[in-house]
């Protein structure tokens, strides 16, 4: 493939509406609407919504042994029954395919390799609750900066 199809390849990708649809969660509430947000424009579109947790890596001293892997998996486990539940609410009135994603690393990373590894046709994420993230910029700031992906930053 020339670098010509590629770059046309690449910009195609999503003209017909997205067929993957990533939405990262964390339990916020913020990240909770944009799933919400998400599961409506991936059943509007006919798209895959794969959710994204993206599991917090500690450093060793931080870490301490495993109940801080442990947590993060409760954490994980947790979002998906929450996610079930929700879902099962509106069985027939709203349905979505949806596949629940872990990855590991701090949440810009790990959602852009979600993003690349999904095949993303568009990325949603709730906008950031932390006021640090107004000095060092905001997960959905820097995926938009990225320009691999459509970035909807849901309030």
């Amino acid at each position: 493939m020339t670098d010509q199809q590629h770059e046309r390849q690449q910009f195609e990708r999503g003209t017909d509406g997205p067929k993957v649809i990533v939405v990262g969660i964390d339990g916020s509430e913020s990240s909770m609407r944009a799933a919400a947000y998400a599961g409506g424009l991936a059943r509007r579109q006919n798209a895959l919504l794969a959710i994204v947790y993206v599991q917090p890596v500690l450093s060793a001293g931080a870490a301490m042994g495993a109940p801080v892997a442990d947590t993060t998996s409760e954490i994980a486990e947790g979002l998906v029954a929450e996610i079930r539940s929700a879902l099962d609410r509106v069985k027939g009135i709203f349905d979505v395919r949806w596949e629940f994603h872990t990855f590991r690393g701090d949440p810009y990373n790990g959602l852009v390799t979600a993003a690349d590894e999904l095949k993303a046709d568009a990325v949603v994420v709730g906008a950031s609750e932390s006021a640090g993230h107004r000095i060092i910029g905001s997960v959905a700031v820097r995926l938009v900066k990225a320009g691999r992906w459509p970035v909807t930053v849901v309030p």
